[in-house]
């Protein structure tokens, strides 16, 4: 395996706040010290990036750094170090698993709902954390994966019969495989996400119409009298979901971002959500036509699930296809 090497020296009269920043940022990026002096990196393409950044930010402080990439150190061996670097974010992880006893403490007791509320947030904040950690977090430590449930179990915890919709009919996927779609024009991150949803785990192949109303046969969403909408608290997304009996905590987190950009009622907060709207907003104002927002919005959902997933340890399956396919 290979890995990069960072090392730096500054100024022996430099003032501390420069070496301070140095090893702050060292820190969020991920580094391990094996020796002293040394940080080190898997050699990915980003964290490349990154030691080059840090080592301008290193020069322009009058000091001097070098990046190497090696494919062994003497004296340890690379599950060594992945297993340093596992041991590095297990203390990220225990840290934040004691704030999350904390609050979950909390969730045992009566609430009100400006108390609910003000759990939910400190919740979202360690969820937050949880991704940063998630981020650094190399070689998949395994406390990532069991905080990470235990806060989608906080979660709902949180939202039990607060708003609840009504029991949502579920659907047999095999039912659907053959059937046309329609929509209303001019897509937008609900409808988006359910085509993606359906191409996804229903059919590649599905055929979607932009209509206002439905012809004969076809299956309306989000959209008036269709068959899957808006259902209670939950959009349209998170109604198919539930429907399709699809048990994946990855699309339970896309549920809640695409729940918040569509709704905007400040129930769930992710870092995403920002720059995934403002995208969004772009091609609207872009006048894309209703394919081009299409094509766009299956790629953006699913470069999300796959970025998720990698977060959670869950490997993204491969798309469902049609009978007879590999």
């Amino acid at each position: 395996m290979k890995w990069l090497v960072f090392s730096s020296t500054l100024p022996s009269k430099a003032r501390s706040s420069p070496r301070v920043a140095l090893w702050r940022r060292l820190r969020r990026l991920g580094a391990i010290s094996p020796t002293g002096g040394l940080h080190v990196l898997p050699a990915r393409e980003e964290c490349l990036e990154a030691f080059q950044w840090l080592s301008e930010e290193v020069r322009h402080a009058k000091g001097e750094a070098l990046v190497m990439q090696v494919e062994q150190f003497d004296g340890l061996s690379d599950v060594e170090l992945m297993e340093r670097f596992r041991q590095a974010r297990a203390e990220d992880y225990t840290a934040l698993d004691a704030q999350a006893t904390a609050l979950e403490v909390r969730l045992g007791a009566e609430l009100t709902r400006e108390e609910r509320s003000r759990l939910r947030e400190m919740l979202e904040r360690l969820r937050r954390q949880h991704a940063e950690v998630a981020r650094i977090d190399f070689f998949d430590a395994p406390e990532g994966g069991l905080l990470a449930s235990r806060f989608g179990r906080m979660a709902q915890a949180l939202s039990a019969g607060e708003g609840s919709a009504a029991p949502t009919a579920p659907a047999a996927i095999e039912t659907y495989r053959e059937m046309h779609w329609v929509t209303r024009p001019r897509p937008h991150v609900d409808r988006l996400s359910c085509i993606w949803l359906i191409r996804r785990f229903i059919n590649p192949q599905a055929v979607v119409r932009y209509s206002p109303t439905p012809e004969p046969g076809e299956v309306g969403f989000d959209m008036p009298q269709g068959e899957f909408t808006h259902r209670g608290p939950l959009c349209t997304f998170e109604t198919m979901v539930s429907a399709f009996g699809l048990e994946d905590q990855v699309l339970q987190v896309m549920g809640e971002i695409i729940h918040e950009i569509d709704l905007r009622d400040g129930r769930y907060v992710h870092p995403e959500i920002a720059g995934i709207d403002a995208v969004l907003k772009g091609w609207l104002l872009a006048r894309l036509s209703d394919l081009e927002l299409e094509a766009h919005g299956v790629a953006l959902f699913e470069g999300l699930y796959a970025d998720l997933s990698r977060r959670t340890r869950q490997p993204p399956p491969k798309p469902r296809g049609r009978k007879g396919q590999g």
